[in-house]
């Protein structure tokens, strides 16, 4: 189960000076989801302002009020769709961001299924966070439990400059829950509670 303090924690590590993202890429879409470019970079290699305006969009979906604006799903595991996405989301963790063949699969399945208004960038972060023994008395203790790898994608409205607005969608996969990695479930935001996206919900394999 998702809970507020473990999401606290890993955003803890979402700062331009101590970053647990090495990669960032996306794609810009128009209104009919057809691509209008995309980018591809270390994030590293990104500069100061970059680094603060890309980390202002990951931070805001683990950042974000758990169990209303961010829930957990679980992949029913039942169906083709379920399987081959969930699948294809571990891979794209586990290539770090780097086989741009399955970002532009990815991309595509968004752009065929998102049904937001106007032109909107889709953000793909790729972070790895070395998670801090914590002791029966909660105090944190030297050394790491594991590493959780994962990615967060934002689904972002754009000005005409690409320049983001405030995530409407977007995803934490594999869950991050009791400070381990959940692979069977995701972690889904939505800006707007009340509102479900029932073609993203479809696109991710999470409807049975």
């Amino acid at each position: 189960m998702l809970s507020r303090e473990d999401m606290l924690e890993l955003t803890r590590r979402m700062t331009p000076a101590r970053t647990c993202f090495d990669r960032v890429a996306g794609s810009y879409r128009d209104e009919d989801g057809i691509e209008d470019g995309s980018f591809n970079i270390h994030f590293l290699k990104l500069t100061d302002k970059e680094k603060a305006e890309n980390l202002k969009i990951a931070k805001a979906i683990p950042y974000s009020e758990t169990k209303v604006q961010l829930k957990s799903y679980k992949f029913p595991g039942d169906s083709k769709r379920s399987v081959e996405m969930a699948r294809l989301l571990y891979a794209i963790k586990s290539c770090s961001l780097k086989n741009d063949a399955l970002l532009e699969t990815f991309y595509e399945l968004i752009g065929d299924s998102y049904s937001g208004e106007g032109d909107y960038g889709i953000y793909l972060f790729h972070g790895a966070y070395d998670v801090p023994v914590k002791g029966k008395d909660k105090e944190w203790l030297e050394g790491s439990e594991t590493v959780y790898e994962f990615i967060i994608c934002a689904i972002c409205p754009v000005t005409g400059d690409y320049e983001a607005g405030e995530p409407a969608w977007g995803f934490l996969y594999p869950s991050f829950v009791n400070r381990c990695e959940d692979r069977d479930h995701i972690a889904i935001y939505n800006i707007d509670p009340g509102n479900e996206d029932i073609g993203f919900l479809n696109m991710l394999g999470l409807l049975s």
